[in-house]
């Protein structure tokens, strides 16, 4: 699989991204340990050697299981073309005090079962989620210290507006912005894409095929259980969700013509874009061959 470079750095990243919310059980249903680390493995061999993760994803279950996973394949043992595994992961908004963000770290990286992470992200801006309020520059400061030392080879933000990812730039080298944009989801495109592309910043899409909504796989008439993440989601509600419905059923003649499926359909407009991967999980290793 091609690659392409993450922000500024040296580091060779995929298009496609196995992301591992999924991984880490809590908000989703029916996922099974064993077919995720196959997936993870699968994936590896298809081509995608990057992984996302977080510390806040199942409390730290999803990093364990990515260290379970790929931790003997970092150097490239058993990736396809012998292709060093990247790893990505994020501390959480209750952790951005400077000794917080230093024991995060060091946390993660003995749940990935390696010695550096090579994009370590700031989850969501300090405040969320009722979380206590920290100056940027600090946050930044025990980043740049991280990366100083050799734990973190880059530095990223998630779900920053552009005014706060602006105010991360005097404090740093900020190589990517994660946020959510699908065909379905395009906020992004009114003020930060634009802003990354000016400045080098690649972006990392989730909820890339609309949390399973854009592989056409969910009847109209699906209900989630309330413990899944999607039975919240808007998308997943009247009136979105009809209007989705009819959007699948124009997209589905579009993925016939090319032979593929709507979810690769998806994928591949999304990896079109400017400074744009697209970071998409997979439950079991059929599901991560065929992003792939």
């Amino acid at each position: 699989m091609e690659t392409r470079k993450l922000g500024n750095s040296d580091i060779d990243i995929t298009p496609l991204i196995f992301g591992t919310w999924q991984a880490g059980k809590r908000g989703w249903v029916g996922v099974d340990d064993d077919e995720v680390i196959q997936a993870m493995q699968a994936a590896l061999e298809a081509g995608i050697t990057t992984f996302d993760t977080a510390e806040v994803y199942g409390e730290g279950y999803s990093e364990e299981l990515v260290g379970k996973a790929l931790g003997d394949r970092r150097d490239g043992q058993g990736s396809a073309g012998g292709q060093r595994t990247v790893l990505a992961t994020k501390v959480f908004a209750n952790h951005l005090k400077a000794d917080q963000v230093i024991e995060a770290c060091e946390n993660s990286l003995q749940r990935l079962q390696t010695d550096v992470i090579d994009l370590y992200q700031i989850h969501w801006p300090s405040g969320a989620f009722g979380s206590e309020v920290v100056p940027l520059g600090e946050t930044m400061g025990a980043l740049n210290q991280l990366q100083e030392q050799g734990k973190i080879r880059a530095i990223g933000v998630s779900n920053f507006s552009r005014s706060q990812l602006e105010e991360a730039l005097t404090y740093g080298r900020i190589d990517s912005l994660q946020s959510p944009y699908s065909l379905f989801w395009r906020g992004v495109k009114a003020e930060l894409l634009p802003y990354c592309v000016q400045h080098n910043i690649t972006i990392l899409a989730y909820s890339s095929l609309a949390q399973g909504l854009l592989t056409g796989k969910v009847g109209p008439d699906h209900q989630f259980p309330a413990e899944d993440v999607r039975s919240k989601n808007k998308l997943f509600q009247p009136p979105l969700y009809a209007k989705a419905q009819t959007a699948l059923a124009h997209l589905r003649p579009i993925a016939d013509r090319h032979h593929t499926t709507l979810g690769n359909l998806a994928l591949a407009w999304l990896i079109a874009q400017p400074q744009t991967t697209a970071i998409v999980g997979a439950r079991n290793a059929e599901q991560a061959v065929e992003n792939a």
